[in-house]
């Protein structure tokens, strides 16, 4: 089935570069000038994967990265924008992308993680499983369910960005091994991303926040020098 994606951009130059390039590659692309537009599109539609630019007319990219999450933590986001700072991508990341490209750009590297996205989405999405049992991780008090999607820690839901859920999902997959940030940038983002930023560390912190600031039971642990584990106190 052909994916469908919704390009939020302004620069009408770089729309007709992307918009033919990827319909080439397969895609079915809806474009958006103004980020109002663009939410309006993105509340109405099903949409595989979205791109979107951070200086956009009406409202910003950032703007509209936020009130899509509001609704929708699961759908892959994709920042493209000349804002290329380490600052700026990881408050890009913050809004709640899942990627972020620099302009100029070049096409076969955008198609590449564009794919790599939309593979993590599909996984997500993955056939019911033999047994629950396969899909559940646990760690004190702490469980994540990998087929329904949902975490929970002392009998309360906790919610998620997909990168935060993946973030999460490594680190129970590898509890007790303290994972580099080369590790951890290399499985969550994949080694096309921008080691230049300190993502890593602000979704760690991020995901602390959410599954330990309530617990006098600490499960991330900072290994000075080396990266982060996960594991009981």
């Amino acid at each position: 089935m052909m994916k469908k994606i919704i390009l939020v951009e302004d620069e009408a130059h770089v729309v007709s570069f992307i918009k033919k390039g990827l319909s080439e590659e397969g895609f079915e692309v809806t474009v958006a000038f103004d980020g109002k537009t663009g939410i309006q599109l993105i509340r109405e539609n099903d949409f595989d994967l979205i791109i979107l630019d951070i200086m956009l007319p009406e409202k910003n990219g950032l703007e509209v990265c936020s009130e899509i999450r509001e609704t929708n933590k699961m759908v892959p986001i994709l920042f493209l924008t000349a804002l290329g700072t380490p600052e700026n991508i990881v408050l890009g990341l913050e809004t709640g992308a899942d990627d972020y490209l620099v302009k100029p750009f070049k096409f076969i590297e955008l198609v590449a993680r564009i794919r790599t996205l939309l593979r993590r989405a599909e996984y997500s999405v993955s056939a019911e499983p033999d047994s629950m049992e396969e899909h559940m991780y646990r760690i004190s008090d702490l469980t994540l369910n990998d087929y329904t999607k949902t975490v929970t820690r002392e009998n309360e839901t906790i919610s998620l960005t997909t990168t935060e859920y993946r973030l999460l999902l490594y680190f129970l997959k590898n509890k007790n091994r303290v994972l580099s940030r080369v590790d951890i940038l290399d499985e969550v983002w994949g080694v096309n991303f921008d080691l230049g930023t300190n993502v890593v560390d602000v979704y760690v912190n991020y995901l602390r926040k959410k599954i330990d600031s309530f617990s006098d039971h600490k499960l991330i642990h900072t290994v000075i020098g080396m990266g982060y584990v996960l594991k009981e106190s």
